[in-house]
Protein backbone atom coordinates (compact mmCIF):
# COMPACT_ATOMS: atom_id res chain seq x y z
CA UNK A 1 0.00 0.00 0.00
CA UNK A 2 2.49 2.00 0.81
CA UNK A 3 3.68 2.44 -3.05
CA UNK A 4 0.30 3.82 -3.38
CA UNK A 5 0.09 6.72 -1.41
CA UNK A 6 2.02 9.69 0.54
CA UNK A 7 1.53 11.58 3.87
CA UNK A 8 0.00 14.94 2.98
CA UNK A 9 2.11 17.96 4.25
CA UNK A 10 4.74 17.92 1.88
CA UNK A 11 3.76 21.20 -0.06
CA UNK A 12 5.41 22.62 -3.10
CA UNK A 13 5.88 26.30 -3.79
CA UNK A 14 5.37 27.34 -7.08
CA UNK A 15 6.67 31.21 -8.83
CA UNK A 16 4.31 33.74 -8.90
CA UNK A 17 3.85 33.67 -12.68
CA UNK A 18 0.53 33.00 -13.74
CA UNK A 19 -0.75 30.05 -16.37
CA UNK A 20 -2.62 31.18 -19.59
CA UNK A 21 -5.27 28.80 -20.85
CA UNK A 22 -6.83 29.45 -24.51
CA UNK A 23 -9.82 26.84 -24.71
CA UNK A 24 -11.95 27.81 -27.84
CA UNK A 25 -15.61 26.28 -28.22
CA UNK A 26 -14.80 25.16 -31.99
CA UNK A 27 -16.45 27.68 -33.07
CA UNK A 28 -19.72 27.41 -30.95
CA UNK A 29 -20.18 30.16 -28.02
CA UNK A 30 -17.34 32.74 -27.10
CA UNK A 31 -13.38 31.52 -26.23
CA UNK A 32 -12.51 30.96 -22.75
CA UNK A 33 -9.53 32.91 -22.58
CA UNK A 34 -8.38 32.69 -18.24
CA UNK A 35 -6.50 35.93 -17.04
CA UNK A 36 -3.81 35.78 -15.00
CA UNK A 37 -5.15 35.95 -11.11
CA UNK A 38 -2.79 36.77 -8.28
CA UNK A 39 -2.13 33.51 -6.12
CA UNK A 40 -3.84 34.49 -3.11
CA UNK A 41 -6.58 35.37 -4.48
CA UNK A 42 -9.48 33.29 -2.48
CA UNK A 43 -10.24 30.25 -4.29
CA UNK A 44 -13.42 28.35 -3.90
CA UNK A 45 -13.54 25.13 -1.40
CA UNK A 46 -15.24 23.03 -3.76
CA UNK A 47 -18.47 21.25 -4.44
CA UNK A 48 -19.15 18.95 -1.58
CA UNK A 49 -21.54 15.87 -0.92
CA UNK A 50 -22.25 13.96 2.30
CA UNK A 51 -22.88 14.61 5.92
CA UNK A 52 -20.77 17.24 7.92
CA UNK A 53 -20.43 14.69 10.77
CA UNK A 54 -18.55 12.08 8.44
CA UNK A 55 -15.59 10.53 9.92
CA UNK A 56 -13.48 11.30 7.03
CA UNK A 57 -12.99 14.28 4.04
CA UNK A 58 -11.87 13.01 0.67
CA UNK A 59 -10.81 15.65 -1.57
CA UNK A 60 -10.93 15.24 -5.33
CA UNK A 61 -8.53 16.95 -7.50
CA UNK A 62 -9.83 15.87 -10.70
CA UNK A 63 -9.92 17.30 -14.70
CA UNK A 64 -13.47 16.69 -17.23
CA UNK A 65 -10.90 15.76 -19.58
CA UNK A 66 -8.72 13.64 -17.89
CA UNK A 67 -9.73 9.70 -19.19
CA UNK A 68 -8.30 8.37 -15.75
CA UNK A 69 -10.53 10.85 -14.02
CA UNK A 70 -13.47 9.74 -16.14
CA UNK A 71 -12.52 5.99 -16.12
CA UNK A 72 -13.28 6.99 -11.82
CA UNK A 73 -16.26 8.59 -11.70
CA UNK A 74 -17.52 5.95 -14.16
CA UNK A 75 -16.47 2.46 -12.55
CA UNK A 76 -15.37 3.45 -8.76
CA UNK A 77 -17.58 6.58 -8.43
CA UNK A 78 -20.96 5.22 -7.96
CA UNK A 79 -19.65 2.01 -5.46
CA UNK A 80 -18.23 5.53 -3.46
CA UNK A 81 -21.40 7.28 -3.28
CA UNK A 82 -23.57 4.33 -2.52
CA UNK A 83 -21.24 2.72 0.15
CA UNK A 84 -19.17 5.40 1.79
CA UNK A 85 -21.04 8.47 0.95
CA UNK A 86 -24.92 8.15 2.17
CA UNK A 87 -23.47 5.71 4.86
CA UNK A 88 -22.31 8.71 6.38
CA UNK A 89 -18.52 7.33 6.23
CA UNK A 90 -16.78 9.71 4.15
CA UNK A 91 -17.72 13.60 2.80
CA UNK A 92 -16.95 13.81 -0.71
CA UNK A 93 -15.24 16.86 -1.77
CA UNK A 94 -14.30 17.91 -5.76
CA UNK A 95 -12.38 20.58 -6.72
CA UNK A 96 -11.30 22.41 -10.24
CA UNK A 97 -7.95 21.51 -11.47
CA UNK A 98 -8.31 21.35 -15.25
CA UNK A 99 -4.99 20.85 -17.07
CA UNK A 100 -3.55 22.92 -19.30
CA UNK A 101 -2.75 19.97 -21.62
CA UNK A 102 -6.28 19.10 -22.19
CA UNK A 103 -8.07 21.76 -24.82
CA UNK A 104 -11.17 21.69 -23.44
CA UNK A 105 -10.98 21.52 -19.40
CA UNK A 106 -12.10 24.39 -19.03
CA UNK A 107 -14.70 25.21 -20.38
CA UNK A 108 -16.31 21.98 -19.51
CA UNK A 109 -15.44 23.49 -15.75
CA UNK A 110 -17.13 26.00 -16.00
CA UNK A 111 -19.93 24.77 -17.61
CA UNK A 112 -20.31 22.64 -14.09
CA UNK A 113 -20.14 25.70 -12.13
CA UNK A 114 -22.92 26.82 -14.10
CA UNK A 115 -24.54 24.20 -13.54
CA UNK A 116 -24.11 24.25 -9.98
CA UNK A 117 -25.56 28.03 -10.01
CA UNK A 118 -29.04 26.04 -10.23
CA UNK A 119 -27.79 23.40 -7.59
CA UNK A 120 -26.86 20.57 -10.56
CA UNK A 121 -23.13 20.27 -10.18
CA UNK A 122 -23.37 16.93 -9.84
CA UNK A 123 -25.83 16.03 -12.33
CA UNK A 124 -23.56 17.68 -14.84
CA UNK A 125 -20.51 16.23 -12.82
CA UNK A 126 -21.90 13.08 -14.11
CA UNK A 127 -22.83 13.58 -17.94
CA UNK A 128 -19.35 15.35 -18.56
CA UNK A 129 -17.65 11.86 -16.83
CA UNK A 130 -19.98 10.02 -18.60
CA UNK A 131 -20.09 11.51 -22.28
CA UNK A 132 -16.63 12.39 -21.96
CA UNK A 133 -15.31 10.67 -25.40
CA UNK A 134 -18.20 12.42 -27.39
CA UNK A 135 -17.27 15.74 -26.33
CA UNK A 136 -14.00 15.60 -25.75
CA UNK A 137 -13.20 14.82 -29.36
CA UNK A 138 -15.95 17.13 -30.48
CA UNK A 139 -15.21 20.68 -32.62
CA UNK A 140 -18.20 21.81 -30.61
CA UNK A 141 -18.57 20.92 -27.23
CA UNK A 142 -20.34 23.63 -25.84
CA UNK A 143 -23.38 22.75 -28.22
CA UNK A 144 -23.37 19.14 -26.43
CA UNK A 145 -22.60 21.13 -22.90
CA UNK A 146 -25.87 22.99 -23.40
CA UNK A 147 -27.48 20.00 -24.34
CA UNK A 148 -26.28 18.20 -20.88
CA UNK A 149 -27.17 20.67 -19.16
CA UNK A 150 -31.39 20.60 -21.02
CA UNK A 151 -31.42 16.71 -19.78
CA UNK A 152 -30.66 17.56 -16.00
CA UNK A 153 -33.32 20.21 -16.14
CA UNK A 154 -31.08 23.33 -15.70
CA UNK A 155 -32.62 26.67 -16.84
CA UNK A 156 -30.76 27.21 -20.62
CA UNK A 157 -31.67 30.76 -20.82
CA UNK A 158 -29.66 31.39 -17.11
CA UNK A 159 -26.64 28.95 -18.29
CA UNK A 160 -26.49 30.35 -21.42
CA UNK A 161 -25.92 34.20 -19.79
CA UNK A 162 -23.67 32.27 -17.47
CA UNK A 163 -21.44 30.85 -20.25
CA UNK A 164 -21.37 34.11 -22.24
CA UNK A 165 -20.25 36.09 -18.95
CA UNK A 166 -17.61 33.56 -18.13
CA UNK A 167 -18.62 34.55 -15.02
CA UNK A 168 -16.24 31.58 -13.19
CA UNK A 169 -13.35 31.47 -15.10
CA UNK A 170 -11.24 33.42 -12.39
CA UNK A 171 -12.31 31.33 -10.10
CA UNK A 172 -11.88 28.32 -11.52
CA UNK A 173 -8.01 29.31 -12.39
CA UNK A 174 -7.75 30.87 -9.00
CA UNK A 175 -8.62 27.65 -7.53
CA UNK A 176 -6.48 25.74 -9.63
CA UNK A 177 -3.54 27.80 -9.13
CA UNK A 178 -4.39 27.59 -5.46
CA UNK A 179 -4.32 23.64 -5.85
CA UNK A 180 -0.78 24.14 -7.80
CA UNK A 181 0.69 25.69 -4.96
CA UNK A 182 -0.30 22.56 -2.66
CA UNK A 183 1.98 20.24 -4.85
CA UNK A 184 -1.00 18.83 -6.76
CA UNK A 185 0.30 18.00 -10.15
CA UNK A 186 -1.78 15.44 -11.86
CA UNK A 187 -5.10 13.84 -11.86
CA UNK A 188 -7.05 12.51 -10.60
CA UNK A 189 -5.50 13.13 -6.85
CA UNK A 190 -7.23 12.43 -3.69
CA UNK A 191 -6.74 13.67 -0.20
CA UNK A 192 -8.37 10.87 1.97
CA UNK A 193 -7.74 12.68 5.22
CA UNK A 194 -3.90 13.02 6.20
CA UNK A 195 -3.07 10.56 3.11
CA UNK A 196 -2.31 11.81 -0.55
CA UNK A 197 -3.19 9.46 -3.65
CA UNK A 198 -1.53 10.59 -6.94
CA UNK A 199 -3.62 8.18 -8.80
CA UNK A 200 -7.01 6.27 -9.35
CA UNK A 201 -8.01 3.91 -7.09
CA UNK A 202 -10.19 0.93 -7.01
CA UNK A 203 -13.02 0.91 -4.36
CA UNK A 204 -10.96 -1.73 -2.20
CA UNK A 205 -7.97 0.66 -2.07
CA UNK A 206 -10.06 3.34 -1.19
CA UNK A 207 -12.19 1.61 1.19
CA UNK A 208 -8.33 0.32 3.18
CA UNK A 209 -7.44 4.20 3.22
CA UNK A 210 -10.25 5.38 4.57
CA UNK A 211 -9.87 2.59 7.58
CA UNK A 212 -6.66 4.03 7.92
CA UNK A 213 -7.52 7.72 8.23
CA UNK A 214 -10.56 7.48 10.06
CA UNK A 215 -8.31 5.58 12.61
CA UNK A 216 -6.05 8.24 12.57
CA UNK A 217 -8.96 11.06 13.22
CA UNK A 218 -9.56 9.27 16.50
CA UNK A 219 -8.17 11.29 19.30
Amino acid sequence: MKGFYVVLGAIAVIGGGAILWTTTGGGSGPQFIAQPVPLNTAAFPGYVVGSESAPVEIVEYADFQCPACGHFAVLTGPDVKQRLVQTGLVRWRFRDFPLDMHDKALVAHHAAACAAEQDRFWEMHDQLFFNQRNWSSSARPQRLFRDYAEAIGVNTDQYGECMEEQRYLARIQATRDEIAALGVASTPTFDIGQIRVSSSLAYDSIKALVDIAAEQAVP
